[in-house]
């Protein structure tokens, strides 16, 4: 029987067997060969954080080929190589219209990054970066490695890259950061006051939900600029001082989030179009994604390697499994 990755109670993964029935009008059946999970909203859930109806099924994205079309299907066969989303399992069966076609030359760690891409494109967007701005980067898992590459389509001149992983400030330098930072052992904000000319930041973006880091940001940030917030924040217990720079640099603090529409630029952007120019993105190899998804791990090991990405975020970047 397929097997597939769920939680049966907070911080519980474990594989189990499940059935696919017929499959629907309408619907196509994959046979899967890669997936990831989401780290940052996925891991809150899994963490009771958060509310979550358990069993929950674990994963975000999966790529492999279809095995059998459904009645009313039109425009996909057996064997082409498709993207959708879904939990971390050994079959899927999707909606036809939800599936995104992989053409010959796009990889499979282009197509998880999808989902991470569209809330960077957010948060470049509603921060409002211009070409020659000098930006900075807070966290750099999936969200930030994506914002980092886009803040220099953007235009951006000067790009900082934070966060207390040394495998992802590397990554984030290969990609075309100029500068990392690890907030554990520096002054992010004076840092970037000093690589700036004591300037600052013209944006920030903050992917990582932390409350240090938004401070930083805000710290590292010129007089009047922006911070777009695209970490799912929870709530704050610290780390946080608005007395300390805020009243002073009267920053713009804006909140992004890719899918929440009407979009601050309705009606001429939605999140249909930021999703379709996210993949457009990642169809044509714009966006490098292969140092992103880091570790990749077998299936059979996939409950043990989630715990260790809860647990060791140190040790990853964005997950990516191998069927």
């Amino acid at each position: 029987m397929p097997r597939e990755l769920v939680a049966v109670d907070v911080r519980r993964p474990v594989l189990r067997d499940y059935e696919d029935g017929p499959v629907p009008e309408g619907h196509v059946r994959v046979k899967v060969e890669f997936g990831s999970p989401k780290r940052g909203t996925e891991l809150t859930l899994y963490r009771g954080d958060r509310k979550p109806l358990f069993p929950m099924g674990l994963g975000n994205m999966c790529v492999g080929r279809i095995i059998d079309v459904g009645e009313g299907v039109e425009g996909f066969s057996t064997g082409d190589r498709v993207a959708g989303y879904g939990h971390l399992r050994e079959t899927h069966t999707w909606q036809a219209r939800r599936v995104y076609r992989m053409n010959e030359r796009m990889t499979w760690k282009e197509a998880v990054c999808f989902d991470p891409a569209q809330f960077a494109l957010a948060g470049i967007r509603d921060g409002q970066l211009r070409l020659g701005d000098r930006t900075a980067v807070f966290g750099l898992g999936a969200i930030g490695q994506m914002a980092v590459q886009m803040a220099r389509m953007a235009g951006a001149v000067f790009v900082a890259a934070v966060d207390p992983v040394a495998i992802r400030r590397e990554v984030a330098i290969k990609a075309g950061a100029d500068l990392s930072l690890d907030p554990t052992t520096q002054d992010v904000g004076v840092q970037l006051k000093k690589a700036t000319g004591d300037k600052g930041v013209d944006v920030a973006i903050e992917t990582s939900g932390s409350y240090e880091a938004l401070h930083q940001a805000i710290h590292g940030l010129a007089w009047g600029g922006n911070v777009a917030y695209v970490g799912w924040s929870k709530e704050c217990k610290g780390g946080l001082d608005l007395g300390l720079h805020a009243h002073f640099m009267i920053p713009n603090i804006i909140f992004a989030r890719a899918c929440s529409d009407p979009n601050r630029d309705h009606p001429r952007w939605d999140f249909a179009r930021i999703m379709d120019t996210c993949w457009q993105l990642l169809s044509e190899g714009r966006l490098q994604c292969e140092d992103t998804v880091y570790p990749v791990v077998p299936f059979d090991e996939s409950a043990q390697a989630y715990q260790e990405m809860d647990h060791h975020p140190e040790k990853s970047i964005k997950l990516g499994i191998a069927f």
